[in-house]
C-alpha cells in the first residue's frame, strides 16, 4: 500500500518568499510560517548572541504523511 503526502505554499513571514512545508512541523511566528533560509539567518544571530537557536522539528520543510 503506497502513501502520498502533501505540503504546504504560503510566503515566509519574513522575506515573504513563497516556499512549501510540512504545515504540522514549520517553524512559525504567531502562525506565520518561516522558511529554512530565515530560520537558519535567524538561529546564527540567537546562537552569536549567546541564545539558544529556535528548534527546527524534522521534516518540517517535507512532504506532511497522510495515511
Amino acid at each position: 500500500m503506497s502513501h502520498g503526502g502533501f505540503l504546504a505554499t504560503a510566503s515566509c513571514y519574513a522575506c515573504h518568499e513563497l516556499f512549501t512545508f510540512n504545515p504540522e512541523r514549520v517553524p512559525s511566528f504567531d502562525g506565520h510560517p518561516i522558511c529554512a533560509a530565515c530560520m537558519t539567518i535567524v538561529n546564527q544571530e540567537r546562537v552569536s548572541h549567546g541564545k539558544e537557536p529556535h528548534p527546527i522539528l524534522p521534516g518540517a520543510y517535507e512532504p506532511a504523511e497522510t495515511i
